[in-house]
């Protein structure tokens, strides 16, 4: 982008001294009129010009696109919304269904059997064909905007008070320009769509970390432009503009070109940091920590590059500001209470410590709080920060408890796996302290709740499979724990598959897995149990189910002495566990055929599928319950083709 005023140099195309007059441009330096250049000269600025003002006109319409589909959203998902669960009489199912409610099924089925897999998973990670393909939606319309009303043409001007030298104008100028411009302009909506405490998420209903992947796939586009923009004005500057080097030397050391330089070296740190390969390398801590400061240095790097365009970055700072504000408000809000010494203060909640021993996949800690707040929803996450290892740091956690409040405060418990890091300093820690006294605690302080609720929109026709791995048990626990507090329902199926590494992990939540168990025959639940890495008492050599099908006591089923201090109470309970793992070999369920076992036993209604795990888990299930939809056979009112899946998709690879 070329420049005036005080930053001026002789050679500049337009020369202000002379100006009879100055036509304003909105994000741009204003235009001498008449042009006193020769005639090819004029033409340029005359596309110069006229491709900045579309560019600005482009950009608004962009931003008119998308505010125009969020309130749409909003105002559908109003009109639209939902039948609540606790809207409905207990028991009750409707066994008729309008038009307009098959349409919508045999639709949504429709496109989860073509959308819901994974794309290109070496490219995107693990992400649905939706999400790319609402990517590949709004690249193609950036692009369109990218080369729209540029006049393609090459003008060759004399060089003044050079004889014998030519410059090369062409429309690279104007397009490296309206590049630029939408990168700008691209800017706000890259930090909205990262807030945590994200407006899109409060209008539209979707959790924030679903826009997750499309804020980071934007920063690849704004760093495309980025580099685009940067490589079109070295050309100008360095090749087609006369006299060389010395219009090159100018060029480059004037303050908006240094900033601009300066704006490219972040993003590309930015783009660098942020891949799945670089966050493995250096840890997600360190990237969430030099990501936030290299955003902000960029921002006003790209103030100082072209400050007539403070317009997108302001917004954008405000923002980010806005997000940070806005957390440390609500986490205030959940800690300020009543201190010992009977006044009002922040204080961070004592959390009860179990610890779990395994030293070949990583420790198990379970933490169970009571704080005086409002109660969350099923499926939302609170993030955690462990006063004790670092207050700079703070981890996202789903409860395995219903939200339920009690005398005004709500209990929390959650458990995590100790690998590295901070959830390791955590389990030292803890197992400290357990080694002086059985009740040991550790300081918490809590923000959240974050993301949607799951289990509101259950209605009671639908049929439930929930599918766990490891200490993804916590997400779909709340979703049970709450089904056998309702009345039970007629040909209703659910079912609970949780696959673990070892017997004894049932320790984490037992208290939880005894109630659901002790509600199965009342409520129709079947509880499977997998162990992965332990083999067959019978066999040792090859692959065996195991069925465990005996009245036994709490500690006995764990294995642990550590398991009477989370039930606290000897209950019998008869649970079905399959050891299929084999010596030194891992081998996880066949998810293909339970899911389509459980499907095509059930006698009425849709299938929910509620999944959290590893990543290698979330991608099958979207793949098997994919191949599970029929919208053609919904539309026939065969409501057994009608399987969603919802999910735990805070992890992209």
């Amino acid at each position: 982008m070329e420049s005036h005023g005080g930053l001026l140099a002789p050679r500049h195309i337009q020369n202000y001294s002379e100006a009879g007059s100055l036509e304003p441009h909105w994000g741009y330096y204003s235009r001498v009129i008449p042009c006193t250049n020769d005639a090819g000269s004029c033409e340029y600025l005359d596309q110069v010009y006229y491709s900045h003002d579309l560019s600005i006109i482009y950009s608004g319409v962009l931003w008119s696109t998308i505010l125009g589909i969020v309130f749409l959203w909003t105002i559908g998902r109003k009109v639209w919304a939902p039948s609540r669960a606790d809207g409905l009489i207990p028991g009750g199912i409707s066994t008729s269904k309008s038009s307009v409610t098959r349409v919508t099924r045999a639709f949504s089925a429709y496109v989860r059997s073509s959308l819901l897999p994974d794309a290109a998973r070496p490219v995107f990670g693990r992400t649905t064909r939706l999400q790319v393909l609402i990517l590949a939606v709004l690249a193609g319309y950036l692009l369109v905007w990218s080369f729209a009303g540029i006049t393609y043409q090459i003008w060759i001007t004399p060089v003044k008070n050079s004889p014998g030298l030519y410059n090369t104008r062409s429309s690279l100028g104007p397009f490296s320009d309206r590049i630029g411009i939408l990168a700008y302009a691209l800017t706000p909506l890259s930090v909205l769509l990262s807030s945590r405490e994200s407006i899109l998420s409060l209008l539209t209903g979707v959790p924030y970390q679903s826009f997750n992947f499309l804020h980071r796939w934007l920063g690849y586009i704004i760093f495309i432009q980025g580099s685009v923009h940067t490589i079109g004005w070295t050309i100008i500057e360095v090749r087609l503009y006369q006299p060389q080097p010395t219009t090159a030397i100018e060029w480059i050391v004037q303050p908006y070109i240094i900033w601009g330089v300066v704006a490219m070296i972040l993003l590309l740190l930015l783009f660098g940091l942020s891949t799945p390969w670089a966050i493995r390398l250096t840890g997600y801590e360190f990237f969430r920590k030099a990501h936030y400061v290299l955003a902000l240095i960029y921002i006003g790097a790209c103030w100082g590059h072209w400050e007539q365009l403070k317009c997108f970055l302001l917004p954008s700072l405000l923002i980010w500001f806005l997000d940070r504000g806005v957390r440390f408000f609500r986490t205030a809000l959940i800690h300020h209470q009543y201190l010992p010494d009977g006044s009002m203060g922040f204080r961070a909640a004592p959390a009860s410590v179990t610890h779990f021993s395994d030293p070949d996949h990583g420790d198990i800690v379970r933490m169970d709080l009571v704080q005086p707040h409002d109660a969350w929803k099923i499926g939302q996450h609170f993030y955690l920060c462990f006063a004790e290892s670092s207050i700079w740091q703070s981890h996202p956690f789903t409860p395995l408890n219903l939200p339920q409040t009690r005398n005004g405060t709500v209990s929390h418990s959650y458990i995590m796996r100790a690998k590295k890091g901070e959830t390791k300093k955590i389990a030292d820690i803890a197992l400290k302290k357990l080694a002086l006294s059985p009740k040991a605690t550790t300081p918490v302080i809590l923000t959240g709740p974050y993301g949607e609720s799951i289990a509101e929109t259950l209605m009671p026709e639908d049929n439930l499979l929930c599918v766990a791995g490891g200490t993804g048990i916590t997400y779909v626990l709340p979703v049970l724990l709450d089904l056998i507090q309702r009345p039970a329902v007629r040909d209703r199926k659910i079912q609970l598959v949780w696959a673990i590494r070892r017997k004894a992990d049932l320790c984490w939540v037992e208290q939880e897995i005894v109630a659901i168990n002790n509600a199965a025959k009342s409520h129709g639940i079947e509880v499977h149990i997998y162990v992965t890495r332990e083999a067959s008492s019978s066999s040792t050599s090859s692959i065996q189910d195991e069925k465990i099908d005996a009245h036994v006591g709490v500690k006995e089923t764990c294995g642990s002495e550590s398991c009477s201090s989370v039930n606290g109470v000897q209950s019998p309970m008869s649970l079905d566990i399959q050891k299929i793992g084999s010596k030194g070999l891992n081998h996880h369920p066949d998810l293909k055929a339970l899911v389509s076992d459980f499907v095509d036993n059930t006698v009425r209604g849709p299938t929910k599928v509620f999944g959290s795990g590893p990543g290698g888990m979330i991608s099958d299930l979207r793949d098997i319950v994919a191949g599970c939809n029929s919208g053609a056979k919904v539309w026939r009112g065969h409501e057994r083709f009608d399987v969603s899946l919802i999910c735990d998709d805070r992890l992209e690879w």
